[in-house]
C-alpha cells in the first residue's frame, strides 16, 4: 500500500492560536510538537493496516518545514520546503492507493472554525466551487480527482468535517476541536486525539473497498475567487483562462475539463497576491 498525507496545523488538537504554528511565534515548539504527534497516530494507523506501506508526508503548513524528519515514524518519506508547484498536494500522483487530510480546517467565513482560511487570508475572502464556499479540502481534491486518488481520512472541527462530507460523502473523518469562534475551541487531550486518529486512519484503509472516496468535479469545473482587494483580483487576470466575474471588481473565475490545470491555477493566484501582501 502507498499512502499519502498532507498534514496542515489549524485543525490539530491543542493549537488555538496563530503564534503556535507561525516560526516566529512564541509557542511554535509546542505546535509543532502538536503536529507530530498527530502525524505519527495516522502514521501508526497506516501501518497497522499494512506494516510494509509506502509513505509519503507532505508538509503542508506555513513555510512547510515544521516537523523534525528523523522523528516522524514508519520511515515515511517527507516533502518539506516553503515553495512547490504544487503546494499542499506535491508529490501526489497516480501511484497512491489512499490519501490522507490531517489537522485540516474550515474554509475563510466558515463559523464557528478555528482558524479559518482558505490558503491565504490576507488576500482570498471567499472561493466558490458550485455556487457554494469551499475551503482546502475540496480545492486539494482537484489534484485526487485528476490522479484518481481516494481521500479517504479528513481530521479537524465540525466544520472541516462538514466540508469535508459535502465533498466526499462516504470519506472518514475525526473531529479533534469543537470550535466556539475563530479564536476559541475546546480541543480533545492530545493523546485521546491522537489515539481516535491512529483508529480513525486504520478504519479508513480497511474499509475504503467498495466505497466511491475519490471527489467528483463537474466538467469543466469552475470556481471563483473573491480577493480582499481589487488591485489582487486585477493581477490575476495575467494568468491564462482568468476572468473577472461581470460587474465584481474583487471575484475572478477560472474554469477547465482539466482539474491537475485549474488547480494550479488557483495556486498561480496564491503565489502573484502573496507578493502584494508581503
Amino acid at each position: 500500500m502507498k499512502v499519502y498525507i498532507s498534514i496542515d496545523a489549524e485543525g490539530v488538537a491543542g493549537i488555538s492560536d496563530w503564534d503556535q504554528i507561525r516560526t516566529k511565534g512564541d509557542d511554535f515548539a509546542l505546535g509543532r510538537r502538536l503536529m507530530l504527534g498527530e502525524l505519527n497516530a495516522a502514521i501508526d494507523g497506516v501501518l497497522a493496516v499494512d506494516s510494509q506501506a509506502a509513505i509519503v508526508v507532505n508538509d503542508s503548513h506555513g513555510t512547510m518545514r515544521n516537523f523534525p524528519p528523523d522523528e516522524i515514524h514508519g520511515n515515511a518519506q517527507l516533502i518539506a520546503g516553503p515553495h512547490k508547484p504544487l503546494y499542499m498536494m506535491e508529490g501526489l500522483d497516480a501511484s497512491f492507493d489512499a490519501i490522507l487530510f490531517i489537522g485540516y480546517h474550515g474554509s475563510i467565513g466558515a463559523h464557528p472554525s478555528l482558524l479559518s482560511h482558505t490558503y491565504n487570508p490576507r488576500a482570498v475572502w471567499e472561493v466558490r466551487m458550485q455556487g457554494r464556499p469551499v475551503g482546502e479540502s475540496a480545492l486539494n481534491g482537484l489534484v485526487a480527482a485528476h490522479y484518481n486518488v481516494p481521500i479517504v481520512l479528513v481530521t479537524g472541527d465540525a466544520a472541516t468535517a462538514t466540508e469535508a462530507h459535502e465533498l466526499i460523502p462516504e470519506v472518514e473523518t475525526v473531529q479533534v476541536k469543537t470550535s466556539h469562534s475563530r479564536f476559541a475551541a475546546t480541543n480533545l487531550h492530545p493523546a485521546v486525539a491522537r489515539e481516535q486518529i491512529r483508529i480513525g486512519a486504520q478504519r479508513a484503509l480497511s474499509n475504503m473497498g467498495g466505497r466511491d472516496l475519490v471527489p467528483r468535479y463537474p466538467h469543466p469545473a469552475r470556481f471563483e475567487v473573491t480577493f480582499l482587494t481589487a488591485d489582487m483580483a486585477e493581477a490575476c487576470l495575467a494568468l491564462r483562462n482568468v476572468e473577472r466575474v461581470p460587474q465584481q471588481t474583487r471575484t475572478v473565475a477560472a474554469a477547465s475539463d482539466d482539474l491537475l490545470d485549474l488547480f494550479r491555477t488557483f495556486v498561480g493566484m496564491v503565489m502573484i497576491t502573496r507578493a502584494l501582501v508581503e
